[in-house]
């Protein structure tokens, strides 16, 4: 189709800063989000529509981890929805910008369903984990250890989403209190090392860890460790943005 290519050429020339981004979000997601921005602007979709789009796929998939018990299908079924949607969220973006400009409505829709993203989906691994302890291998077995048990678990959940909110709001708020740069500076060149690290805590690459699935304490441990990384990278996060912002004249 004409308008697609006409669409991706454009969009190639129009993408954000690569610099605070990981290597996933700058070689895969962007990547697939371009596309998806081209076909939905050859069907004449909206950045709001899109964004709902990514929103059903999210809330589908998570939905699923909550009300069906573990297996490898189940797991291949929510990482794949969970890229497309995480894909579809790049996409919103990159279509205002392809159509002249987003909106103030369009910008708050996307953060509104970003944090109701993150928060639902740590809800629905603890609602899985309670329903499903046996295939999560967590002690379940109604007596008083096997109820600590399943207790010291379920707060691994919260936990997680404790760190990936406060990160997530936190991190938004540093971008609007920071000073923008004075026009025409040129832009810092992104640093491979920093792409690099931010990985352990980049969306796309944390939704690989439902591939895991199929073995319920695998899963487990695997989403633990994660969630303890996100709670080292949020330490570090609030320490730098409070020193950047301590540095801003009032």
């Amino acid at each position: 189709m004409p308008r697609v290519g006409t669409a991706l050429r454009e969009l190639r020339g129009a993408q954000k800063s690569a610099k605070g981004v990981s290597l996933y979000s700058r070689f895969v997601n962007r990547p697939a989000g371009r596309y998806l921005a081209a076909g939905s602007y050859a069907l004449g979709l909206t950045p709001n529509q899109v964004t709902l789009v990514s929103a059903a796929f999210s809330f589908a998939a998570v939905a699923a981890v909550a009300l069906a018990e573990p297996s490898w299908g189940l797991g291949t079924a929510v990482w794949a929805a969970l890229a497309v949607g995480f894909a579809f969220d790049s996409a919103d973006g990159q279509l205002a910008r392809l159509r002249g400009g987003g909106s103030a409505s369009g910008e708050w829709l996307d953060h509104v369903v970003d944090c109701a993203k993150l928060t639902v989906l740590h809800t629905c691994v603890l609602i899985a984990f309670y329903r499903f302890p046996d295939a999560y291998g967590i002690g379940g077995d109604g007596t008083g250890a096997g109820r600590a048990g399943l207790g010291g678990w379920l707060l691994v959940p919260l936990g997680f989403q404790f760190a990936s909110v406060v990160t997530f709001f936190g991190g938004l708020l540093t971008e609007k209190l920071k000073p923008k740069p004075a026009p025409g500076n040129p832009a810092a060149a992104p640093s491979a090392l920093r792409a690099v690290a931010l990985l352990p805590v980049d969306y796309g690459v944390f939704c690989l860890v439902f591939l895991l699935l199929g073995d319920g304490a695998l899963f487990r441990w695997a989403y633990a460790g994660l969630g303890a990384v996100a709670a080292l990278f949020l330490a570090a996060f609030l320490a730098k943005w409070f020193r950047e912002l301590s540095a801003v004249p009032r």
